[in-house]
């Protein structure tokens, strides 16, 4: 396998220094914009000032960015979660078993 393959297809996330807040609601939220404006509320009680860095929604099954799984389609690893993680992600807020998941940056 050539180095650039191996590269662009990781086989495990490493959260060593990524909090993960698991959210799991009584009754499944509505769309995207509800989970967003949950994920944001614990990126605010969590860090100090933040980006949002990469996002999934899986009833969609659309992320951002977007395109970022093309060269994972062989990996365990999605490309949002990749590129998250590798741009230095400190807060993953996981909403219903990732139906909806958000990584977040402290600045």
């Amino acid at each position: 396998m050539s180095e650039e393959l191996s590269f662009c297809t990781p086989s495990v996330e490493d959260y060593s220094n990524v909090t993960i807040i698991n959210i799991d609601n009584e009754e499944p939220l509505d769309d995207y914009l509800q989970a967003m404006k949950i994920a944001d509320q614990e990126a605010i009680k969590n860090l100090d000032d933040f980006m949002m860095l990469a996002w999934y929604d899986r009833d969609r099954d659309f992320e951002s960015p977007q395109h970022s799984s093309e060269c994972h389609l062989d990996s365990a690893v999605p490309g949002y979660v990749d590129y998250a993680l590798y741009h230095g992600a400190n807060l993953k807020v996981d909403i219903e078993h990732g139906r909806f998941v958000f990584f977040y940056l402290e600045l």
